[in-house]
């Protein structure tokens, strides 16, 4: 198989395993609290990434790292996976899954407002016109079908899911800086971010009541959410001709999503979350015209 096809078929995997994610969440937490679902999820990247690596005899890269690198990991490990998916499993848990993935899914736009304090980038036009057409797909998806309304169901679940795409863009930010190993880079993240977990699950949660269902939920979360696609995505990058074809593929994960959500969890969607998803992924895909950002590391 040449390499451009390969490149599709990992792409293509990634966007089919993305899509399942936010099915996973829900089934996750109708078993565990949020804490319980991160740690499991956590874990089995942290053992998944660390086999990667002794595939790829990559182990010794750990030997050249500084303390400054260490330290770096760990404030990456604090936003991904810590901060930024226990944010994200709050909100999945209030809101309705139709609704919680497209709002986390904007975080490119949420990038660009963060560029502005942080990398002293201007507000283009046609930035501008991206964030408004977004933003009015956030609105329209949050009334959960009664757009006459226009009433929050859930204001705090929405405020969550949109506050866990600007704690990925932050991490997002921060990571595209650091120009060691990708796979190293997570590994390490997790690896310090499951330290953190664990303390949270110690002092706010607890092990005794974790369900075996809820094991399994985590365990597919952590290799099809955060592990194997991650490699499988930075696979089809490293092949592809053109990686930018590859990165507009991205937008068809939460379309993909919402097949899931109807057939997995039998949510009834609204014509609002299509009407929105639209909107927001359109004024993606024009910012995305104004400048470069590669899709390394998230759907």
């Amino acid at each position: 198989m040449k390499d451009k096809k390969k490149a599709f078929l990992y792409a293509g995997l990634t966007i089919l395993f993305w899509g399942t994610s936010a099915s996973a969440f829900k089934i996750g937490l109708r078993y565990l609290d949020y804490f319980q679902l991160l740690f499991i999820a956590t874990i089995t990247t942290v053992v998944f990434l660390f086999f990667v690596l002794v595939y790829q005899n990559k182990l010794a890269l750990f030997k050249q790292l500084s303390f400054k690198e260490y330290s770096h990991s760990v404030l990456l490990g604090f936003l991904n996976p810590f901060l930024y998916y226990t944010v994200l499993f709050i909100a999945y848990n209030r809101l309705p899954a139709q609704v919680a993935q497209p709002l986390n899914f904007v975080w490119p736009i949420t990038l660009v407002l963060l560029s502005i304090p942080i990398l002293k980038q201007k507000l283009k036009i046609k930035s501008f016109l991206a964030l408004l057409l977004s933003f009015l797909g956030v609105i329209i998806i949050s009334s959960e079908g009664n757009i006459t309304n226009m009433e929050f169901s859930d204001t705090l679940g929405v405020f969550l899911a949109l506050g866990s795409s600007f704690v990925w863009a932050l991490f997002w930010l921060y990571n595209v800086k650091d120009k060691r190993d990708e796979v190293l880079k997570l590994f390490l993240n997790f690896l310090f971010a499951l330290l953190l977990i664990t303390i949270t699950l110690l002092l706010f949660s607890d092990f005794g009541s974790i369900n075996v269902n809820g094991v399994f939920a985590g365990i597919y979360i952590g290799l099809f959410e955060m592990g194997i696609t991650f490699v499988l995505w930075l696979k089809a990058l490293k092949l592809a001709t053109r990686t930018e074809k590859i990165s507009n593929l991205i937008f068809l994960t939460p379309f993909c999503s919402l097949v899931f959500i109807s057939v997995i969890l039998e949510e009834r969607l609204f014509f609002t979350t299509f009407f929105g998803l639209i909107l927001i992924v359109t004024g993606i895909f024009v910012q995305q015209t104004n400048r470069k950002v590669k899709f390394y590391e998230k759907k």
